[in-house]
């Protein structure tokens, strides 16, 4: 009996000590990575740790954008002592709604919500306050905070960012993906009262790849600034400037107006439309500017050189029954170069016919008119140019001097660098380096003969030059210059008739021999005489370029003593107002440049003809004449310009090229 109840002991200590060794087994082996994950459930905490966004900086490394720490307040409604108690103090510490703040509270914690963000982007002062009370109910979370330290500077360029950190326009936007980077996760231990005793990163935050832009910071802060004046002394609506080297495709500013700040988030429907890049996404016609691109074809296509002498009807002519008028008076046959000079529109519309339907399409393609120019910012424009099958009976004469097509300012500025460079087609350039990377620049497309270019850019001094439609607003001290001025008609669709309301532009390279930068300013919505381009844009061209040339240290080319300013008006002799509406009729086919008749012009000697001979002779005999010669190349001289047997303006040189 006694030795029965020893054995049954014995059983049950053995099936005790093996349930015990089971359990052992089971919590040690067999499940020991479940109990573990359930131990980690209950004591760890996973946070997110914030990868700041990549800084952008400009080309000589300021900061534009950067992300700054900030700090978010959050609690679990479902542990929180006395919602009102948390109501109380939360609203005096963070400066919130006492009433709102405990109705969200109440409302998040009868829906057993366990997370409520009670404010975001906390202020540096209301967190030492929270740190102080040290409540453990309180959860404070680190974040980042984008920032744009110059306020409005370059916000056009920039973008911005949302409530998550994402980009939501320009370069922002663009390169969002490279410049948000890649979070991190910290793990961390608490304990029963799940306060932090101990944390370790599990994987660390990869900071956002930093952007070098192309844009000047100073160069920006002028062009806005000259921008914004401009408007506010023209009456405009809104404007755009883009400042362009012409052999990189490097943007070395890009200014907008009206602007925003982009470290304020929009609000009102006016806060959304002042966000809009009005140099790249904003097309307008562009009026007489756009004669650069019909004298380019002409000298391309057809026998029509500087000195070709062009019938300009004395300012009318007539197409398909319809006679068309200048707006000011009209000349009567002057050279190809004249024509430019004063902007004539009858002239431009007889040699837009000369070039013919066809090469006027290829060439307006050529300059990239019609495409966008694969800028890295959202919404660029490609501008509006219609297929050759859809055009008109007038279409050539119309764009022949800039209507019937919208451009950008930015395509604007990309065509005439095309002139400066010597004839080749370079892609704008806004990205310098990604991280330490350079950007490449994409390889720049033949468009034009070399000599084009050339000629094209001695005619363009003729604008700024006594007599011509940007003197004496674009003329630059010490500085030979080169450009085109433009005064579209706006187009009123609603009682589609064009306006008294212009698109005043100005396009200019400078120093004319080698151009090292390319500046477009378009003020849109002018008014009046004071509104046309030659007076309205070109002098914002004058005071950002004189600027910029200074800020880059460019060298002068000529002595800084301007030429004096001839008797008469001081206003351009023609400046180029877009009659669009000369009966009751809307009239597309006019954008006259004759806001003003022609200034008194005093004239000096003839020009010799110098070609065929060598740079020596060349320049004792513009010595033994009194004359100034700007030379380029080496060997004997093949073009010159104006042309032998034209008459001198005052202070105006002669430019020879030179080639064996």
């Amino acid at each position: 009996m006694v030795e029965r109840r020893l054995t049954w002991l014995a059983v049950l200590v053995l099936a005790w000590g093996g349930a015990i060794f089971y359990k052992l087994v089971s919590l040690q082996v067999i499940h020991h990575q479940d109990y573990v994950s359930q131990a980690r459930q209950h004591q760890e905490v996973v946070r997110q740790i914030v990868a700041p966004r990549g800084t952008i900086f400009d080309r000589n490394g300021q900061p534009l954008a950067m992300s700054i720490p900030t700090e978010t307040v959050y609690v679990n409604p479902l542990k929180l002592p006395d919602l009102g108690v948390a109501a109380d103090i939360l609203s005096q510490f963070l400066h919130l709604d006492r009433v709102q703040l405990y109705g969200e509270l109440k409302n998040a914690y009868e829906n057993h919500r366990g997370y409520l963000i009670v404010k975001k982007k906390i202020t540096f002062d209301e967190g030492q306050h929270l740190h102080n009370v040290a409540f453990d109910w309180i959860k404070i979370q680190t974040d980042s905070q984008r920032h744009y330290p110059n306020g409005s500077l370059a916000a056009h360029i920039l973008g911005g960012v949302d409530f998550s950190e994402h980009g939501n326009g320009g370069v922002e936007k663009a390169l969002d993906s490279e410049l948000r980077g890649v979070p991190g996760q910290e793990r961390l231990l608490t304990d029963v009262k799940r306060r932090g005793i101990d944390s370790q990163n599990a994987t660390e935050a990869r900071p956002g790849t930093p952007i070098t832009l192309t844009i000047d910071e100073r160069l920006q802060f002028v062009a806005e600034r000259e921008l914004a004046a401009g408007v506010a002394a023209h009456n405009a609506v809104s404007g755009s400037i883009v400042v362009m080297n012409p052999n990189t495709g490097d943007i070395l500013a890009m200014a907008s107006y009206p602007t925003f700040d982009p470290n304020s988030p929009p609000i009102t429907y006016e806060d959304v439309i002042h966000r809009q890049n009005h140099a790249t996404s904003v097309p307008f016609e562009p009026g007489s500017v756009f004669k650069l691109v019909t004298l380019s074809a002409a000298l391309e296509t057809t026998r029509l050189r500087p000195e070709s002498m062009i019938d300009c009807g004395s300012g009318k002519i007539t197409l398909f029954g319809r006679t068309i008028h200048e707006a000011h008076g009209g000349y009567g046959t002057i050279p190809m170069a004249d024509v430019l000079k004063h902007s004539s529109n009858v002239g431009a519309i007889r040699i837009g016919l000369t070039v013919g339907s066809n090469n006027m399409y290829d060439y307006i393609k050529r300059f990239g008119f019609g495409d966008r120019s694969g800028i890295p910012l959202p919404g660029e424009s490609r501008g509006r140019l219609r297929k050759l099958k859809q055009w008109g009976s007038t279409s050539l004469a119309s764009l022949s001097m800039g209507q019937e097509v919208s451009v950008t300012t930015l395509q604007l500025a990309r065509a005439v660098s095309a002139l400066a460079n010597g004839g080749l087609l370079v892609s704008p350039r806004l990205i310098l380096k990604r991280g330490n990377k350079p950007e490449s620049a994409q390889p720049p497309v033949r468009i034009l003969q070399a000599e084009t270019a050339i000629t094209m850019r001695q005619m363009m001094e003729g604008v700024v030059l006594p007599g011509g439609t940007g003197y004496p607003e674009a003329r630059l001290a010490g500085y030979s210059v080169g450009g085109k001025t433009g005064s579209a008609q706006i187009f009123d669709f609603a009682t589609k008739r064009y306006t008294h309301n212009y698109n005043g532009s100005f396009v200019g390279l400078v120093p004319l021999t080698n151009p090292t930068m390319v500046v477009v300013v378009t003020l849109n919505g002018t008014h009046g005489n004071n509104g046309y381009g030659g007076r309205a844009a070109a002098p914002v061209f004058h005071t950002v370029t004189t600027e910029a040339l200074r800020l880059l240290e460019v060298p002068k080319d000529l002595p800084d003593d301007p030429p004096a300013k001839v008797a008469g008006k001081p206003a351009p002799a023609d400046d180029d107002v877009a009659i669009a509406g000369l009966g009751d009729e809307p009239n597309i086919l006019l954008d006259s440049e004759d806001g003003d008749e022609p200034a008194p012009v005093v004239q000096g000697p003839t020009v010799p003809n110098f070609k065929g001979k060598s740079m020596r002779d060349v320049m004792a005999e513009a010595a033994s004449k009194g004359l100034i010669i700007l030379p380029a190349g080496s060997g004997v001289a093949r073009v010159q310009y104006p042309a032998a047997g034209s008459a001198l303006h005052e202070g105006e040189r002669i430019r020879v090229q030179f080639s064996r």
